[in-house]
């Protein structure tokens, strides 16, 4: 079930287009993807989200209605740049933020030693905001961002200033959210962290949106009929059929084992490639390539340039 969308969104910045007629769509319970170079134009979606400015024309949507100003207290936003308090201290900050969004002083106060155990940060309490690293601060910004359990949790760059270890417990914490329910729209740069986490992409470039489908999906349309072989067994690559037939793109012999990169052209399949191997050589493995989120990316930003 749809629980947000945005229909032919746009917004113009004095003379600078930064939406064209963007349309999206996020299901309940899914992490959604909005990805695009710097300047695309997907801050300016989030802002929108967020009611910090409005479109120019079209329209968003929250479980089946248009988005009014009491919707906030239903959204969790984790900004690019942090926007905590730097002399305040990290309690007392966490408590009033969370009364912001609707809960009590005491409800407040329960989830946050909750998350503040969890993230075994409970001596931060009485610490000012100032005193903690970039990465700290993140955390203590993350848990305010998912505090009051809204159904729309809107993540921008949520690794920012983390070392390898925490950004692997922010990533656990954002998939038991949305186990739990939330529905997530994901900003990032990280490719790896869209393939890990992302059910559903949207790439934002020039203000269009120019792909928009299932993560698995997007990556299937853009393979390219390339495999990875191992083998056992002598391959002479020069003179072997195969030369004439596929183009080879990289070739290895060597005692700990033989690997060939293949791709064959539009008309062929792997059946035939394989039958033209197997009667030279023993095939160990053999695997079809299938290109990253960051192979993508970089193919259809440059496609559109």
């Amino acid at each position: 079930m749809e629980l947000f969308s945005a229909k032919e969104v746009s917004k113009t910045y004095a003379s600078q287009q930064a939406l064209t007629q963007v349309s999206i769509s996020v299901e309940e319970g899914t992490i959604f993807g909005l990805l695009g170079p710097n300047g695309a134009g997907k801050t300016t979606l989030i802002r929108i989200i967020n009611q910090i400015t409005a479109p120019d024309s079209g329209s968003i949507w929250l479980d089946g209605h248009l988005l009014k100003p009491s919707d906030i207290s239903e959204i969790g936003y984790l900004p690019e740049e942090r926007g905590l308090y730097k002399k305040m201290k990290v309690g007392e900050q966490a408590l009033y933020l969370g009364q912001l969004k609707g809960l009590s002083r005491r409800d407040a106060m329960k989830e946050l030693k909750v998350w503040f155990e969890k993230f075994e940060i409970t001596a931060w309490w009485d610490k000012k905001v100032m005193e903690l690293s970039k990465g700290m601060q993140q955390k203590v910004q993350f848990i305010c961002t998912v505090l009051h359990k809204p159904r729309l949790l809107i993540f921008d760059e949520p690794f920012s200033g983390f070392d390898p270890i925490n950004a692997d417990l922010i990533t656990q914490e954002i998939l038991k959210l949305k186990k739990e329910g939330a529905t997530i729209i994901f900003s990032t740069h990280n490719m790896d962290s869209v393939e890990q986490l992302c059910d559903h992409i949207a790439l934002i470039d020039k203000s269009k949106k120019i792909l928009d489908g299932p993560t698995s999906q997007i990556r299937e349309q853009y393979k390219s009929n390339i495999y990875d072989i191992s083998y056992r067994g002598d391959l002479n690559i020069e003179t072997h059929e195969i030369a004439r037939k596929y183009a080879i793109l990289k070739h290895e012999e060597n005692g700990n084992g033989n690997k060939l990169s293949i791709q064959y052209p539009e008309g062929s399949n792997s059946r035939e490639l394989i039958k033209d191997l197997i009667d030279h050589v023993e095939i160990i493995s053999f695997n079809e390539v299938i290109p990253s989120m960051n192979e993508v990316f970089i193919k259809v930003v440059k496609q559109n340039s």
